[in-house]
C-alpha cells in the first residue's frame, strides 16, 4: 500500500510530503515522524527505496507505508501516560514513534508472530537509543515485544488505551479486539478492507469511523499445539519504575526546564535548542494530487482514482521554483546537525562519571 505522496530525499522530506497532503496533521505525530528516520529500519541494500511512500516486505519483516502510518498515528489519539498495544508489531517502527508521544509512565507492548522480526525489532530499538540525535527531545516509553499469535493473547491480561492491529482483521474477530480496549479507549485496525477506527464508550457501547480503503495481509489464524490447546500469549505486566529510574526522570525533566526558562528569558543562547528540529531546507512545494484508494497487494502497489484532476498545478509549480532559484545563494550549505545541549549540561554536572553515563542512558552520541 502507499503511493500517495511522491518520494522524498531523506526522512524531514518525506515528513514535508506526508504533511502537504494532509496525511500528519497534528504536531505531536509531526515531532515523533521527524525523530526516528524510517531507513533505520530498512535492511541496508534496501534503503534507497526508505523514503518513498511505499510498503516494503522481506521475508518475515514488513513495514508499511508511511501514509497508512502517518493516519494510524492521527487516528489513535495518542497522549502522554496512556498505554499501547501494537499487534503484528514488526520492525518496532510504529512502537518507537508511539512511545515518544507516550513519556516515561506510558505502557508500550507489541505482539510479534515471528521470532526472527521480534529480534530485529529489539536490535533496531536498542540502535535508536544508543545513537539517534533526537532520543533527548524527548521522555521515551520503551517498547516491550513478546512474540505469539495475537489472537491468542491471554484473557487474563490487562485492557489498553489505545491498540492497533497491523494486519487485516476478518470480520469474526471484531469483538476479540474490542475486548482488549479501555472504555474510553480506541482501537485501529484494518476491518472488511477499511482502516477503521473504534472508539469503547462505554462498557457496551461502540462508536466506528471508516478512515481509508486499504488492503492489509490477514491475520494468520492461530495453531494449535500437539494437544490441542493453544498456546497463551502473556503479555508483559504494566511495569513499576524503581527509584533509580523516577530519580533520572526527574533530573532529566529539571535541566530541560531550565533550558527552556532560559531561552524564554533570553539568558540560555540558544541553550534550549536540543529540544528544537533540526533546520532544514526551504524545499520547493510540489502541489500533488490526492490518491483517494490506496492498495498492497502481496508485492504490488496500486494506487487508485485520483480525486480531482484539476488539481494539476504544473505552470504554478514553474512558477514557484523560478522564485525558489532567485532566491538560493551559491554558499547555500546544509546546517549542521543541533549540538545536544542536555548531554552538554549533564556532563557537566558535580557527579560520579558512573552517574552521569546513567543519566545519558549510557548513549553513545
Amino acid at each position: 500500500m502507499g503511493g500517495a505522496v511522491s518520494a522524498g530525499e531523506d526522512n524531514d522530506e518525506l515528513i514535508d510530503n506526508l504533511k502537504e497532503a494532509q496525511y500528519i496533521r497534528t504536531d505531536l505525530v509531526e515531532q515523533a515522524f521527524r525523530a526516528i528516520d524510517r531507513a533505520d529500519y530498512y535492511l541496508e541494500e534496501f534503503k534507497e527505496n526508505a523514503y518513498k511512500d511505499l510498503a516494503w516486505k522481506h521475508g518475515n519483516i514488513h513495514l508499511s507505508a508511511p501514509c497508512i502510518y502517518s493516519e494510524v498515528m492521527e487516528a489513535l489519539d495518542l497522549q502522554p501516560g496512556l498505554s499501547f498495544l501494537n499487534l503484528g508489531s514488526g520492525t518496532g517502527y510504529l512502537s518507537s514513534m508511539v512511545g515518544l508521544i507516550l513519556g516515561p509512565f506510558g505502557v508500550n507492548h507489541g505482539v510479534e508472530l515471528h521470532s526472527d522480526v521480534t529480534e530485529y525489532a529489539k536490535q533496531k530499538l536498542d540502535f535508536f537509543i544508543r545513537t539517534s540525535d533526537s532520543f533527548d527531545k524527548f521522555d521515551f516509553c520503551e517498547p516491550s515485544f513478546v512474540t505469539g499469535n495475537c489472537l491468542e493473547i491471554s484473557p487474563d491480561c490487562c485492557q489498553y488505551d489505545r491498540v492497533y492491529c497491523g494486519a487485516g482483521v476478518q470480520k469474526e474477530h471484531e469483538e476479540y479486539m474490542k475486548n482488549l480496549l479501555k472504555v474510553g479507549g480506541i482501537l485501529v485496525m484494518p476491518l472488511e478492507e477499511k482502516l477503521t477506527k473504534i472508539t469503547r464508550t462505554g462498557p457496551s457501547a461502540w462508536e466506528t469511523k471508516k478512515i481509508l480503503a486499504v488492503s492489509f495481509a490477514p491475520l494468520i489464524q492461530p495453531c494449535r499445539s500437539e494437544s490441542g490447546q493453544s498456546r497463551l500469549v502473556q503479555l508483559p505486566p504494566p511495569a513499576v519504575r524503581s527509584l533509580q529510574d523516577l530519580a533520572r526522570i526527574a533530573i532529566r525533566g529539571s535541566i530541560k526546564r531550565a533550558m527552556h526558562h532560559e531561552v524564554t528569558k533570553g539568558g540560555g543562547g540558544g541553550g534550549g535548542s536540543c529540544l528544537k528540529g533540526t533546520p532544514r531546507f526551504k524545499r520547493r512545494r510540489v502541489r500533488r494530487r490526492r490518491m483517494e484508494t490506496i492498495v498492497f497487494l502481496d508485492k504490488e502497489v496500486f494506487a487508485s482514482r485520483i480525486s480531482n484532476p484539476s488539481d494539476d498545478t504544473s505552470c504554478e509549480d514553474a512558477e514557484e521554483e523560478k522564485r525558489d532559484m532567485a532566491e538560493r545563494t551559491p554558499r547555500e550549505t546544509k546546517p549542521e546537525p543541533p549540538v545536544n545541549f542536555l548531554r552538554q549540561r549533564v556532563l557537566r554536572l558535580p557527579l560520579p562519571d558512573p552517574l552521569k553515563y546513567y543519566l545519558l542512558y549510557y548513549r553513545e552520541k
